[in-house]
């Protein structure tokens, strides 16, 4: 959450390249200047000198999804994502008005220092500018009654209905960098029950009970059918709507999935994980996992990628993860379903996978009737967050072929 007020901005002309669009450097400067007005409207711009600290940038990122030539209005907003002990992650954005099109978003951590330049702890003057908790919302959250459990989901844009599933053990906000870009259609993405935002029972999970879940969804949402993508555990849940809802699906796009169930040494390992959640909760996980879901090159060039993992991991609720591994364990195998799907279907495989081999995943596209088969490179097991870029055009060229 936060406490920030939004910032509004006019591009200048001394802030564009030849060509009319704003230039990075500039684009830099314009979040960093929102940011301290922002401060400014609110608390002070020196809130961190008056406790003693001073806010150093050590990691950033941007991504750049659409034009602002000289003249547009942009709104800049701040937003919390994970707050450490003497650091902070921001994720701004910047949206051109009238139309609150999302033009470029960036993801900066900060790491508080005192006077002799060492690290000091984030003070909790600090913390209450930005509200009580980290977010984890990825634009505008609702919640809807779907068989009994409060379920959070973003729906954004009009056009062709997609909807997103994420993995284990994420949240919908796995596929933000990714739907971005992807304007023009009506963008679906849920926290599965038991994750992210969504309530969480004690109990009542399944790959089938998830699938019924996102089937009740788009009932309630007036969606008569969706392109339906599915991440890792999200790719079973939507062979599983396949199985059990049809006529809802559009289309499939599997992405870092496979068919099979879990083999006797894969359900002994959704038993070891129940008992380590159990007795050391989800840090002792993303422990375990995130060198696991991410590539090699991923864990050493992108520290903010990891910590957003990391984070997602951390704050799922333990039932919900429980729940899940356990839906994991008992599923059925979907491999027989394959050569019985008859909408346009895209697999999307990680080069660098270690969870999936891609020859699975290649295996898998050959046996659904017209499937196309793409392959990222620098992705691990997460794709849309490792690789958003090229996994996002991959699917809008797919999209666009649907259209």
């Amino acid at each position: 959450m936060t406490a920030l007020p939004a910032v509004q901005m006019r591009v200048s002309p001394a802030d564009c390249d030849p060509l009319g669009h704003i230039a990075q450097d500039r684009f830099v400067s314009l979040f960093e200047r929102a940011l301290w007005d922002a401060l400014g409207q609110g608390p002070g711009m020196d809130v961190f000198a008056r406790h003693g600290a001073s806010p150093v940038v050590r990691r950033s990122a941007a991504e750049y999804y659409a034009a602002a030539p000289p003249g547009s209005t942009l709104e800049f907003s701040a937003t919390l994502t994970h707050l450490g002990r003497t650091s902070l992650t921001l994720q701004q954005t910047a949206r051109r008005l009238p139309d609150h099109q999302l033009v470029a978003e960036t993801e900066s951590v900060f790491v508080c220092l005192g006077a002799d330049g060492q690290p000091v702890p984030v003070p909790d003057q600090i913390r209450g500018v930005f509200g009580a908790r980290p977010s984890v919302r990825a634009g505008s959250v609702k919640h809807l009654l779907v068989n009994g459990v409060a379920t959070a989901v973003d729906v954004q844009g009009d056009g062709l209905a997609v909807l997103f599933i994420h993995g284990f053990p994420l949240d919908r906000t796995v596929w933000r960098y990714l739907i971005a870009p992807l304007t023009g259609r009506r963008r679906i993405v849920p926290d599965l029950r038991g994750l992210g935002l969504s309530d969480a029972p004690e109990t009542g999970y399944s790959i089938a009970q998830y699938a019924d879940d996102m089937a009740t969804m788009l009932r309630l949402l007036d969606v008569e059918r969706a392109v339906v993508c599915g991440l890792s555990m999200g790719g079973y849940v939507a062979l599983d709507m396949w199985r059990r809802h049809r006529e809802r699906i559009a289309g499939l796009i599997l992405i870092n999935s496979r068919s099979e169930a879990d083999g006797p040494a894969a359900r002994d390992a959704r038993d070891e994980m129940i008992t380590m959640v159990e007795r050391d909760g989800t840090q002792a996980l993303a422990d375990l996992l995130v060198p696991k879901l991410l590539a090699p090159e991923s864990q050493t060039t992108m520290p903010q990628v990891v910590e957003r993992v990391r984070t997602m991991i951390e704050s799922a609720p333990p039932a919900g993860v429980i729940g899940a591994l356990r839906a994991m364990k008992d599923r059925e195998d979907a491999t027989a379903l394959l050569p019985t799907i008859d909408v346009p279907t895209l697999v999307i495989a990680g080069r660098e996978d270690q969870l999936i081999p891609v020859d699975h995943a290649r295996s898998m596209a050959a046996e659904i009737p017209g499937a196309q088969f793409t392959l990222i490179p620098g992705a691990g097991h997460l794709a849309p967050i490792e690789q958003p870029v090229p996994t996002s055009r991959v699917i809008g060229e797919f999209l666009d072929a649907l259209a």
